[in-house]
């Protein structure tokens, strides 16, 4: 069985911090990991190896996005990641500060499946990361992968 991994695109060291011992504090033992810019974050989704033309990384079983990225911003990444047919069917969810209406319906239409406002308290953001990882890698059961 293929471990599930968890793609946090965040560019705030503190808040991945907060998201990795949110994890560990709630036994998601799952890989986790970070891209700090949305084009790190499509390098790693779709880099091709340079020599074979495969993919190089395993796909994650979730994608935990935050909109306010360097680079590329969290719209931009994931209309990409919804654009190409080998990503479309990844679950994503957008985390982040943000609690702008344009921000929220932008995420929505272009196939967000969740939009978390983070919590500023450390306990209630702990507790939003459980439920994420309770909900996504263990309840619920997600798209077959699409063939490339």
């Amino acid at each position: 069985m293929k471990p599930k991994i968890i793609l946090l695109i965040e560019d705030s060291p503190s808040d991945v911090g907060l998201t990795k011992r949110a994890l560990e504090k709630s036994h998601i033992a799952n890989e986790l990991v970070v891209a700090e810019d949305g084009q790190e974050a499509l390098n790693y989704l779709f880099g091709d190896d340079p020599l074979t033309g495969q993919k190089m990384n395993e796909l994650p079983t979730l994608i935990l996005l935050d909109l306010k990225l360097p680079k590329l911003d969290g719209l931009q990444v994931l209309r990409r990641i919804r654009a190409d047919e080998y990503t479309s069917r990844l679950p994503v969810v957008i985390l982040t500060t943000s609690s702008e209406e344009d921000d929220i319906a932008q995420s929505y239409d272009l196939g967000a499946n969740s939009y978390i406002r983070k919590p500023v308290d450390y306990k209630q953001f702990a507790q939003t990361v459980q439920h994420l990882g309770l909900y996504w890698l263990v309840i619920n059961q997600p798209p077959p992968p699409q063939k490339r």
